[in-house]
């Protein structure tokens, strides 16, 4: 999966539209291997982001919680620093640093 998607269910507070939208922009982009369409493929290209989005608002209202506290974005943020802080450590000692 492309890091740029993140995961937005299960989140207090819920996910807002425009992280929505940056998903479904970068989910997008992945599969058309494109960042920026040609004006020839700019409607179809940003029809499809709004289809995607609208999708994803209406999986995530239709998911049931787990019985499990909701997630923090800070938590998220500081889980995803310690998982890049321990790839980096891992590539200084392959490097014999």
């Amino acid at each position: 999966m492309c890091r740029n998607i993140k995961t937005l269910h299960h989140f207090a507070p819920p996910a807002t539209s425009d992280e929505v939208q940056a998903s479904a922009l970068q989910y997008v982009r992945k599969l058309s291997g494109m960042r920026v369409p040609s004006k020839k493929n700019e409607k179809v290209f940003n029809d499809t982001v709004a289809e995607i989005a609208h999708l994803t608002r209406h999986l995530l209202e239709s998911l049931e919680a787990p019985n499990t506290p909701p997630r923090t974005r800070e938590e998220e943020q500081r889980k995803a620093r310690e998982r890049g802080q321990q790839r980096d450590a891992q590539v200084l000692k392959r490097l014999g640093r």
